[in-house]
C-alpha cells in the first residue's frame, strides 16, 4: 500500500470479548492484509451515549481517517448503532447501506433487508457500520471497502478524497 490509512475498528456488542470477536478480529486482519494501519480497536456495549462517545473521540483525533464499526445494525430493541451514529454525521453515505445491501442479497437472500448498514463523513473522518456477522464484515470488506479505501482505486475513492480534505 502506497498510501495507508489510519483505521479503527469498533466492535458494538454486549457479549463479545476480544477473545472471541471473530468480525472485530477480521477487520483487523483485513485492513493489515491491506496495508494500512490499526490506530486503535475497542469492543463497547450497544448503548447510544457510549458508542457516540467512542466514535466522537476518534472523530476528534487526526490520527485516526477510517472508523469501521461492527455490530449493533439489526432491529433489536438492542441493536442502536444507526441511531448512534448517523447524528455525527457531516454528510452520509446513502449509497454504501445500497450496496451492502445489494450484494449481501446474493449471500443470504431477502434477510438482507434486516441489514441497517450506515456510512458517513464526519469532520473528514470515514465512518462505515456492518451487520457484526464476521461473513457481513467480510462482505462489507471484500464488496466494498477493500477498494474504496485504496487511494490508487479508479475512477475515485473515498481515501483520496479524505486525504485532499474535500469531504464536506
Amino acid at each position: 500500500m502506497d498510501d495507508p490509512l489510519q483505521i479503527a475498528v469498533l466492535t458494538v456488542s454486549d457479549t463479545r470479548t476480544y477473545e472471541n470477536d471473530t468480525s472485530g478480529q477480521y477487520l483487523c486482519d483485513a485492513l493489515g492484509e491491506a496495508g494500512h494501519h490499526l490506530q486503535d480497536r475497542q469492543i463497547e456495549i450497544d448503548d447510544i451515549y457510549k458508542l457516540r462517545a467512542r466514535i466522537s473521540s476518534w472523530i476528534a483525533d487526526s490520527d485516526v481517517e477510517v472508523v469501521l464499526v461492527t455490530g449493533g445494525t439489526g432491529f433489536t430493541t438492542r441493536d442502536s448503532t444507526p441511531e448512534a451514529v448517523t447524528p455525527l454525521f457531516d454528510t452520509e453515505i446513502n449509497g454504501f447501506g445500497e450496496l451492502f445491501r445489494q450484494i449481501s442479497f446474493d449471500e443470504i437472500g431477502t434477510s438482507t433487508v434486516q441489514s441497517r448498514a450506515v456510512a458517513g463523513i464526519a469532520n473528514n473522518t470515514l465512518i462505515f457500520c456492518v451487520p457484526g456477522s464476521t461473513g457481513a464484515c467480510k462482505t462489507a470488506w471484500t464488496g466494498i471497502l477493500l477498494q474504496q479505501l485504496d487511494i490508487s482505486n479508479r475512477p475515485c475513492n473515498f481515501a483520496e478524497l479524505i486525504r485532499k480534505g474535500g469531504s464536506h
